[in-house]
């Protein structure tokens, strides 16, 4: 048990960073003298860090044992959480978090195989339901603690209250998780399939996050950054399927629950950060809701995750992960349908009850997503397997949030050219007296508001279509679920292998 409430712990403290200082972003910009696109970057660096390291936890934990990488990783993250708070310029702030993203995101995959290892047959569901609380709690509770943060004390205060829980994290860590020899001490990295992997990745998320500012394909850097995705690509694709011992085996994908799973968990990832990422951001520049209410309305949805969790301790042996799957992803998209009817003077009621549902749907699907990938998994490659499920998941989130800013900023442009067409001395509902007071055309207050009026007005129609995409990519799951075969027939050893009896 102390085990298990160990590596959950390990969890909490890497999937907290992803959000807590989010809602604390405008007063970094402010304390950094930074613009918004520079201010961009406390994100983009974090999302690109993260998701090119989630795929060497693999590899490190053959080469060199999972507890002394945890051990590592613990103490690097705590370092850098510290050093992160004490940066004095944006590009010191950039840097650590790129250092504190490297060293804390292996922890997940990793403290996730020693939980499926430790836990297996009938014990796994609880476990793992156990242990989700910390993958999904931890990012849900975060906007809240860190908007509280920001206001009542400073924004670097929101990585400094991570180090106490990094020390509880190290001592569990030596006290409970015992040492084990390496798989494979002599284990080589594959430097070309890593590489490659990592400049494409990088590359698309730098395209995705600079893209429309920089205007597309006019600009040579967007063409430079896809060109490089591209061939980079290519080259991991080609270099994976002709070499012996890739840096990500494709033959993985050769199990059915597997790689539905996958497909799963990549919908998944495009769902569970989005809200709290899009949430605050509209909240704020539309009503100018302080951060401490921006990070209550969005930790409701803890509630909901919290009821979740706990009636996963009770399903997890007891009902299908099918059923799971179709309960959780049924929350979202009701949660999508609602918040793509959003308005701009969307009730503080409606958004909480929203992030709850939401919250109830994340908390319904990380225990069936983890059973069903590794339902028929081979038991000696978990870390492998864990390494590849939380790289997909951490590139479904990135790549989808990028992708809703894409489509907020290019809709409200679209929205706002069409929104100025219809104002003109010769509307007609533009004549009234109320609007003649507040939007004047013949005074420059007046058109003033009537420009921040249409400002906010296509902003607003930026985030519902980017509340309507979350909506889509929610019902794209169902017919992946039902292609999952369950019951599973648990692992077994290709014929010729030596565990073949």
């Amino acid at each position: 048990m102390w085990v298990l409430i160990t590596c959950t712990l390990v969890t909490t403290l890497y999937a907290t960073t992803i959000t807590i200082a989010n809602v604390s972003l405008p007063q970094i910009q402010g304390s950094m003298s930074a613009s918004p696109d520079q201010i961009g970057w406390v994100v983009t660096s974090n999302l690109i860090a993260t998701a090119v390291t989630i795929p060497l936890s693999g590899w490190l934990s053959a080469r060199f044992g999972r507890r002394r990488v945890m051990l590592v990783g613990v103490s690097g993250f705590a370092f850098a959480t510290l050093m992160c708070g004490l940066s004095n310029s944006l590009t010191e702030l950039v840097f650590w978090r790129v250092v504190q993203s490297s060293c804390g995101s292996p922890l997940t995959p990793i403290s996730q195989s020693v939980v499926i290892d430790r836990f297996p047959g009938e014990k796994r569901g609880p476990a793992i339901a156990v242990y989700g609380f910390g993958v999904v709690l931890g990012p849900t509770i975060a906007p809240l603690l860190g908007g509280w943060i920001s206001e009542a004390i400073s924004w670097r205060w929101v990585f400094f209250i991570l180090i106490p829980m990094a020390g509880l994290a190290l001592a569990g860590l030596f006290l409970f998780l015992e040492p084990e020899k390496p798989k494979d001490p002599k284990a080589r990295l594959d430097w070309t399939g890593f590489l490659s992997l990592s400049i494409a990745v990088g590359c698309i998320q730098l395209m995705l996050d600079r893209g429309e500012r920089a205007e597309w394909f006019s600009s040579p850097e967007i063409i430079i950054e896809l060109s490089l995705a591209v061939l980079a690509g290519w080259v991991f694709l080609v270099h994976s399927f002709t070499t012996d011992r890739p840096f990500l085996d494709p033959k993985l994908f050769t199990e059915r629950n597997f790689a539905l799973g996958m497909g799963i968990a990549v919908i998944f990832g495009m769902l569970f950060v989005t809200p709290m990422v899009l949430m605050p951001a509209m909240l704020q520049q539309l009503r100018d809701i302080p951060e401490f209410t921006v990070g209550t309305l969005i930790a409701a949805r803890g509630l909901g995750t919290m009821v979740a969790q706990i009636m996963m301790m009770y399903a997890a042996n007891r009902w299908s992960p099918r059923s799971l799957l179709w309960i959780g992803f049924g929350a979202q998209t009701v949660a999508g349908l609602q918040m793509a009817h959003y308005e701009v003077n969307v009730t503080l009621f409606d958004v909480a009850w929203t992030s709850i549902i939401q919250g109830f749907g994340v908390g319904c699907l990380w225990t069936p997503i983890t059973l069903v990938i590794f339902s028929n998994f081979d038991p000696r490659r978990t870390a492998e397997g864990a390494s590849l499920f939380h790289f997909v998941r951490s590139l479904g989130s990135s790549y989808f949030i990028s992708a809703s800013f894409v489509v907020v900023f290019h809709t409200q442009k679209i929205s706002y050219s069409e929104l100025v067409r219809w104002i003109n001395p010769f509307h007609e509902p533009l004549r009234f007296d109320w609007v003649n007071g507040v939007w004047s055309l013949d005074s420059l207050r007046g058109l003033m508001s009537m420009a921040g009026e249409v400002g906010r007005q296509s902003l607003t129609i930026g985030f519902v279509n980017a509340y309507a995409l979350f909506l889509w990519a929610s019902i794209l799951v169902y017919p992946l679920i039902m292609l999952v075969a369950w019951p599973a027939r648990g692992y077994v050893p290709p014929r010729g292998s030596s565990n073949a009896a």
